[in-house]
């Protein structure tokens, strides 16, 4: 994803009354973003016309933001409307829109529509793929508006309500959302970390023939990483100085902070490490999501992309 000359901060802090519009393609996981702004406070109304949402504006702002969910089962929908409903709110002084849009690649909701059995609302076929298709085609120009872009394909539930609350918690008292990162120093250091260890010294899995193949979530492989004489001092130095850093961070008033683990490959010890540090950091409380950007590049994911970056 690319970054936009907009900054979400200025919408936030600009008078009138916060409204974000919630959309994207059918599967992307528009319920969950909905639930999640629900439980940070905002007033969530789903699915309500487009004709009427201009007169649900009228009057006071409300005492907390807004969060509205649309899709193509809006009674009214259409590309063109919803353009015409942004543009128009954006016209209004007295309120302060953001679009956000959630994402997915085309494969990975027709393999969710798969395993809830439900039928895509743009097709009555046995199958889903065309109606992906097809609403992906539709929602092009609405994508295109986006303030905020969240790709979900290899989000779980808890990982995306963690992205929206560090985009649309309100005030520096919202808890801090940790994202764990692995990498290839080959393929250069991901983009947005806010701090970063290298696992080269440890021995490299890379060199056993049984354990080439496997990558850093297979026990094997996290069994020999940790067989290594200075995994558990550097671990745990790690560990306790992310521990004593965190409450720093959400007192300074940030909301999200990123934090990588790289080897060589991206493969074997990088992953093996963030795994466990995923662990430590949720055992201790805090709301923690993973990326392992190299073994996504081999799983077909976008390349790059780092979950919630601006669109």
């Amino acid at each position: 994803m690319t970054e936009r000359d907009v900054d979400l901060g200025e919408s936030r802090v600009q008078g009138g009354q916060r409204v974000v519009l919630v959309t994207g393609p059918s599967g992307a996981g528009r319920s969950t973003a909905i639930h999640a702004l629900e439980d940070l406070g905002y007033e969530v109304i789903d699915n309500l016309p487009f004709s009427l949402i201009p007169r649900l504006l009228d009057g006071p702002p409300l005492s907390r933001p807004m969060a509205l969910g649309i899709d193509v089962r809006n009674r009214d929908f259409s590309a063109t409307a919803l353009i015409e409903l942004i543009d128009r709110l954006t016209r209004l002084p007295e309120v302060a829109p953001e679009v956000l849009y959630l994402d997915c690649r085309p494969e990975e909701l027709v393999r969710r529509f798969g395993e809830t059995r439900r039928r895509h609302p743009l097709t009555g076929a046995d199958t889903p793929a065309e109606g992906v298709a097809s609403e992906i085609d539709l929602l092009v120009p609405i994508r295109a508006r986006a303030e905020v872009l969240i790709d979900t394909s290899d989000l779980s539930p808890h990982d995306l309500k963690a992205e929206i609350g560090r985009w649309f918690g309100q005030g520096p008292a919202q808890r801090l959302a940790v994202s764990v990162h692995s990498f290839s120093y080959k393929r250069g250091v991901p983009r947005g970390l806010d701090m970063m260890f290298d696992c080269r010294f440890l021995r490299n899995p890379h060199w056993e023939p049984g354990l080439r193949a496997l990558d850093g979530r297979a026990p094997a492989v996290m069994d020999f990483v940790a067989g290594d004489p200075r995994y558990e001092e550097f671990f745990t130095r790690a560990r306790d100085l992310l521990l004593m850093l965190l409450p720093a961070h959400v007192e300074e008033g940030k909301s999200h902070l990123a934090i990588g683990f790289g080897c060589t490959g991206g493969q074997h010890r990088s992953v093996a490490v963030a795994e466990k540090m995923a662990k430590a950091l949720a055992a201790a409380g805090w709301q923690v999501s993973k990326r392992h950007r190299e073994l996504e590049r081999r799983a077909g994911g976008a390349p790059g992309t780092l979950q919630g970056d601006r669109a």
